[in-house]
C-alpha cells in the first residue's frame, strides 16, 4: 500500500501541528524539522526539544512513527548523532539535503551540498556505516541548487552510498516553493536508482496526488503545506468518498492546537504560534482568515480561544 508522509517544514511542523494532523488521518509518517548538527555530539536534550515524540517509543499520540531528521556538512558527526536518534527511540534517520534557506546554504547545509554529489555520497555513507546497515536511512532532496543538472548524480550518490529510500521535492532551490513542481524529473530520477523514491511538491488536493503518481511514478507522496492549509488532505486522499473537512469540523482540532500551544510554547510566542498556523488555514477556509481577521490584534492566548469559541 502506498504511503503518505508528513514533510519536515521548520518551524511549522513541529510536534504540536504533527499531533493534530495524524488526529485527522491518513498520514502513515511524520519526518521532524531539521536537527542541526556541527561538529559535535548532541546532548539528548536536543532531541527531545525537536522529537518530544521520543519519549513515547517515536510515535505521536495518534501512533504514527516519527522519523528524525539531521541537516549538516561534517560526515562523522552527524553519524554520531544518526546514532545517538536511534538510541533514543527514533524508528530511522532522515539526512536534509533540500533545506533552502539562506542561514542554512550559508553555513554548507541543505540544499547548498547538491553542488557536489561526491560530499553528498561521503555524508550518507559515513551515516550508514555509523548505524550499521539494519537501521532505516532515507534522504530528502531537490533537483538542484541553481539547475537540475545534477540532479540525477546526486540521486545516485545517495541510492549507492546505502540510502534505503530517497524523498524527492520537485524544485531546485533557486526555483523555491513556485509552482510548477517538476514532478517528470522524479521519474527520471527514480528510473536511474535502484531504492524507492518519495515524491514531494504541489500536491493541494487528491487530483493533484494522483496526477503526481502517474507523472513521476512513485506509489508514496510526501505533503507538505498542503495538508497544512488543508488538514483533512490525507484523510481525503485514503477516503475520497468522506466529505470534506468544513469550518464546523475544523475548529474542535484548532482547539486543541490552542491547547496544546498553552501546555508547550512559552506565553510570549503563543498568539504568533496559532496566527501562523489560523492565517495559512485561511487560504482554504473563508472562515480561518476572518477569525484571522479578528485575532490579529488580541495577546493573549485566553481572548484568542475565546474569539474562536464564539
Amino acid at each position: 500500500m502506498s504511503r503518505i508522509i508528513l514533510a519536515p517544514m521548520e518551524g511549522l511542523a513541529d510536534n504540536i501541528l504533527r499531533d493534530c494532523l495524524t488526529q485527522v488521518g491518513g498520514i502513515d509518517l511524520c519526518v521532524t524539522e531539521f536537527i542541526r548538527v556541527t561538529d559535535q555530539l548532541l546532548p539528548p536534550r536536543v532531541f527531545y526539544r525537536l522529537c518530544p515524540e521520543l519519549h513515547a517509543g517515536g510515535k505521536t499520540p495518534a501512533g504514527v512513527p516519527v522519523r528524525i531528521q539531521l541537516l549538516g556538512n561534517h560526515p562523522q558527526a552527524l553519524g554520531l548523532n544518526a546514532q545517538r536518534a536511534l538510541e533514543l527511540g527514533s524508528p530511522g534517520i532522515d539526512l536534509n539535503f533540500g533545506c533552502p534557506a539562506k542561514t542554512v546554504n550559508r553555513s554548507q547545509g541543505g540544499a547548498i551540498l547538491l553542488k557536489d554529489p561526491a560530499r553528498v555520497g561521503d555524508i550518507v555513507a559515513s551515516v550508514r556505516q555509523a548505524i550499521g546497515p539494519d537501521a532505516w536511512l532515507s534522504a530528502k532532496m531537490r533537483l538542484g541548487y541553481e539547475d537540475k543538472s545534477l540532479a540525477i548524480d546526486n540521486a545516485q550518490a545517495i541510492a549507492g552510498a546505502g540510502a534505503n529510500e530517497l524523498v524527492v521535492h520537485a524544485r531546485t532551490k533557486i526555483e523555491g516553493y513556485k509552482p510548477p513542481a517538476h514532478w517528470q524529473w522524479i521519474a527520471r530520477i527514480r528510473e536511474s536508482i535502484d531504492i524507492p523514491v518519495i515524491a514531494n511538491g504541489e500536491v493541494w488536493s487528491q487530483a493533484d496526488y494522483v496526477r503526481c503518481q502517474q507523472v513521476s511514478g512513485c506509489d508514496d507522496v510526501m505533503l507538505g503545506r498542503g495538508v497544512v492549509w488543508r488538514p483533512d488532505l490525507a484523510r481525503s486522499i485514503r477516503n475520497p468518498d468522506l466529505p470534506d473537512y468544513s469550518w464546523h469540523d475544523l475548529q474542535p482540532l484548532l482547539l486543541v492546537f490552542c491547547q496544546r500551544v498553552a501546555e508547550q510554547v512559552p506565553e510570549r510566542f503563543q498568539g504568533a504560534r496559532i496566527k501562523q498556523w489560523l492565517a495559512l488555514l485561511g487560504r482554504v477556509y473563508p472562515e480561518a482568515a476572518a477569525a484571522f481577521t479578528q485575532i490579529k490584534r488580541l495577546k493573549s492566548l485566553s481572548g484568542i480561544v475565546a474569539s474562536l469559541e464564539s
